[in-house]
């Protein structure tokens, strides 16, 4: 059944055609149904190619979601979904290896570490629009360590506080994301990250809730893998460094919480 919304909009099915919007168009799109069958795509010889690239794409899944995790607590600060992204990166990094057959491709982060680097998680106000007293930093790879150090903060000059809110603070998380490697040996999920399940691993610092009105002193983030995550390392890790802004208001109780989208993030450095 179709439904007409205006003189030449509606939504609904006619005759094996689908009418439909999305979000943020005020389009109405139209598209024939059918198509070939999951059988049919699944082991006909004209969709070798698609299979092919679909396996790939589990690889540029499994990359984004390791980044998603070695973020820790600064992912939160994102103002849109970086993953669509990201995948687009891990696709990218893939095509690179032009060594192996399509289908059978390894993403190799820890070859092409500039491509993360400098990565911010928001579109409207990026972190050093919003944080214009920048932070130096040193991250030991070999420890597994950084040290994360912020100038004295006169939030008047130094803070973009869009939203006005009372409070803030700064957070710096060290995380640990391998290579994805084809690995043909397994039966069913032919892509796996070097440190398996422990791709991701992260942790996070941060500073006390501090006025939006006031002097901040110099503030230095440390940040050190304890002895149980020291034993997850390969030769294809990339150790990321992110540093955010969250902005906080006074919620139920009087308890101080964090406001969506009121802060933003970068990845500072991949080593």
């Amino acid at each position: 059944m179709a439904i007409i919304k205006g003189a030449f909009q509606m939504e609904g099915s006619i005759s094996g055609v689908s009418f439909y919007s999305m979000a943020g168009s005020d389009k109405v799109i139209m598209r024939t149904k059918g198509g070939p069958t999951k059988r049919r795509m699944k082991e006909g010889k004209e969709f070798e190619m698609v299979r092919r690239h679909q396996t790939e794409w589990a690889a540029c899944v499994l990359f984004s979601r390791g980044l998603k995790w070695a973020m820790g607590d600064t992912y939160r600060l994102a103002d849109y979904n970086v993953s669509p992204i990201w995948n687009g990166i891990g696709k990218k990094l893939i095509n690179l290896d032009e060594e192996s057959t399509l289908g059978e491709r390894h993403l190799r982060l820890s070859v092409y570490r500039e491509a993360i680097a400098g990565f911010s998680l928001n579109k409207n106000y990026s972190f050093n629009a919003v944080m214009r007293a920048i932070p130096t930093f040193e991250v030991d790879k070999e420890k597994r360590s950084a040290t994360v150090r912020f100038p004295q903060i006169n939030t008047e000059n130094d803070l973009l506080n869009v939203q006005r809110l009372p409070y803030f603070r700064l957070i710096a998380t060290l995380g640990v994301v391998s290579d994805i490697h084809y690995q043909p040996e397994n039966p069913r999920d032919k892509y796996k990250p070097t440190l398996a399940d422990s791709n991701g691993i992260s942790q996070s610092k941060k500073t006390e809730l501090f006025s939006a009105h006031d002097i901040i002193p110099q503030q230095t983030l440390e940040i050190m893998f304890n002895e149980s995550m020291q034993k997850y390392r390969s030769d294809y890790d990339t150790l990321l460094l992110s540093v955010g802004i969250e902005f906080g208001t006074t919620a139920f109780g009087g308890k101080i919480e964090g406001v969506k989208r009121a802060g933003c993030a970068r990845i500072m450095a991949a080593l």
